[in-house]
């Protein structure tokens, strides 16, 4: 199942998931947005209209599909195991077994400044959607004593607080925080947790925050080469996958900086 799967990301990724034969949940706020593509004539494949920030409708949505999967319940198969043959293949027909979220909401200080009714939105996707999300896909995979939840933070949850940092650069910040409580808790239940921790990738979504051309940003990732690597990282089972190295680089050097050269920083 991915959260945030009918653009960018999560739809490499559902796309990606979809060839190798699993069956594959697309959930997002606007549906519409994939009708017509091929993955959809599949029967393998499903999509659902949920907002993350919604916690009763995320527990209704990923539990609906947890309890409907064929297989749902049984004992866990020796392939699962993070050291078998083909680890990181999602089959189909085995309950829930991989959780990713990719949805996240962006708003910079600017347009924050302009509208503080923007900052709680921020919060509820990325901070409250992703517990919303993977504590109940933890619900049905504790059930199963399997799984593997995932969410694609950013690199700007690496950078430390001071004065005047983003609202965005702190709901990421605790976004990787999550991942890190939630992999401790569910550790006994042999349930992983990944936090994907890219910069910059050139999405649509970049592009339409950058005047249509995000090829300024340094070190830009293509969609492509993303969903690889994410999907590497996945297989492997990391805790924290950062990427690319050269950004994350810059993101120490940027933390050990005096406050006052931290404060010129455009958000």
């Amino acid at each position: 199942m991915i959260i945030g799967g009918t653009s960018g990301i999560g739809l490499g990724l559902a796309r990606h998931y979809w060839r190798q034969g699993a069956r594959v949940a697309i959930c997002g706020r606007h549906p519409e947005r994939i009708d017509g593509l091929e993955l959809l004539e599949d029967g393998l494949v499903s999509v659902h209209a949920c907002d993350i920030a919604d916690r009763a409708a995320v527990a209704r949505v990923v539990g609906e599909f947890a309890d409907d999967a064929p297989g749902a319940g049984d004992a866990p198969c020796a392939p699962c195991a993070s050291d078998a043959p083909g680890a990181g293949v999602v089959t189909p027909g085995a309950g829930l077994d991989l959780l990713i979220v990719t949805a996240g909401q962006y708003a910079d200080a600017a347009a924050i400044a302009r509208d503080r009714g923007q900052a709680l939105p921020v919060l509820r996707v990325n901070v409250g959607g992703l517990d919303h999300a993977f504590s109940a896909a933890a619900e049905a995979m504790m059930a199963r004593g399997q799984g593997h939840l995932v969410a694609v933070a950013s690199i700007a949850g690496l950078q430390q607080d001071y004065p005047g940092g983003s609202l965005y650069s702190a709901s990421k910040r605790a976004a990787i925080a999550i991942c890190d409580a939630y992999r401790k808790a569910l550790a006994p239940f042999s349930i992983a947790v990944t936090v994907v921790i890219p910069g910059y990738i050139d999405t649509a979504r970049l592009r339409e925050l950058n005047d249509g051309d995000a090829s300024g940003k340094p070190f830009l990732v293509s969609e492509r080469e993303a969903v690889e690597r994410i999907a590497a990282a996945i297989a492997r089972r990391d805790e924290r996958y950062v990427f690319p190295w050269q950004l994350h680089a810059l993101v120490r050097l940027f933390n050990r900086l005096p406050t006052f050269l931290k404060r010129v920083r455009k958000k």
